[in-house]
């Protein structure tokens, strides 16, 4: 055969190996430390049957991406009054290999109508989306993550301090910062040998680090609770006379953004009078005396109780009740 025939034949062959296998498309998200291995291979025909020769192997390591995301779990502006309060978030460790993240919170954001006081942050030990008090494990300062591997999330807790001089309806925001331990700075910035497996880490599109905003909004209720009597006689008029009936009206003002739990309102039968048996009533319905399955109970000796449980703020509850003069 031609040497120069031969010699373009195994150009044109190597040329298209080179082409085809020498820069493979890598997968996003491919893991850090993955070593990428490419042989070249060409064939020809010496005259004497197709040869075979490769090329040396090219090994190439990915590196790690740092890379994360925070995000808020809560579902809007948690109401909260004076005191302790809880903001959750999510950590995503979005780069490709194994990396931790520190975390800060700050509750000097601006346009704050007040600002909380940061007790800790805390990790979601068990998994339930709650913070529990004793059970989930407080960071300590530099308060930083364990090791989250690719695409592992975090759920966490931001524990706040309403102050007392807050106010219903005031609003406070909170920013949660997750920064990659191994470095942050602009994207393309590299830590040479800090990666996984030894390779490089590199600061990702978001700088290696992300923030969220937690919102807090005060519901300060409080309950006003008046009481007034109608009066009809046996003839008819307005006198207190033995006999007359004497309707007591019983308001329940809840004031405030919030609401209450646990709202029980009871009165007792005044002497030298007795109760009217059935007229025990909530906003006007019908309750029973005896204590069942609904929420009032009344009698001579007891008096009345109604158990409104959880009222929200902004509504009026009135409780109705007859007595007799004796």
């Amino acid at each position: 055969m031609n040497t120069k025939v031969l010699n373009r034949s195994l150009f044109a062959t190597l040329t298209a190996a080179a082409l085809t296998t020498g820069s493979p498309a890598l997968a996003d998200g491919i893991s850090a430390g993955t070593l990428i291995e490419n042989t070249a291979t060409a064939t020809y025909d010496d005259g004497t049957g197709v040869q075979t020769v490769d090329s040396n192997t090219v090994v190439v390591r990915v590196d790690e991406l740092l890379a994360v995301t925070v995000t808020s779990l809560d579902p809007g502006p948690i109401s909260a009054g004076p005191g302790e309060a809880v903001l959750t978030f999510e950590i995503i460790n979005q780069g490709n290999g194994p990396e931790a993240f520190e975390l800060t919170a700050n509750p000097a954001v601006a346009g704050n109508d007040f600002d909380t006081t940061i007790e800790s942050i805390a990790v979601d030990t068990n998994g339930n989306g709650t913070f529990d008090p004793g059970v989930d494990v407080i960071l300590t300062r530099p308060e930083t993550t364990d090791v989250l591997q690719a695409d592992e999330s975090l759920t966490v807790f931001v524990i706040v301090t309403v102050p007392a001089g807050a106010s219903d309806t005031d609003e406070s925001d909170v920013e949660l910062t997750a920064s990659a331990v191994t470095g942050t700075g602009a994207p393309g910035t590299t830590f040479a040998g800090a990666g996984a497996d030894g390779g490089d880490a590199i600061v990702g599109t978001g700088g290696a680090e992300d923030s969220a905003i937690g919102s807090l909004i005060v519901g300060i209720t409080d309950v006003e609770l008046t009481k007034s009597a109608a009066v009809i006689d046996p003839f008819g008029g307005t006198s207190v006379v033995p006999g007359s009936v004497v309707t007591f009206t019983i308001s329940a003002a809840i004031v405030g953004s919030g609401s209450v739990d646990n709202l029980t309102v009871t009165d007792a039968i005044p002497d030298d009078t007795t109760y009217v048996p059935g007229t025990l009533a909530l906003n006007g319905a019908p309750l029973t005396d005896a204590t069942d399955t609904d929420v009032g109970e009344a009698s001579d000796a007891t008096g009345i109780s109604v158990d409104l449980g959880t009222v929200a703020g902004g509504t009026t509850q009135a409780i109705t009740f007859d007595v007799t003069i004796d």
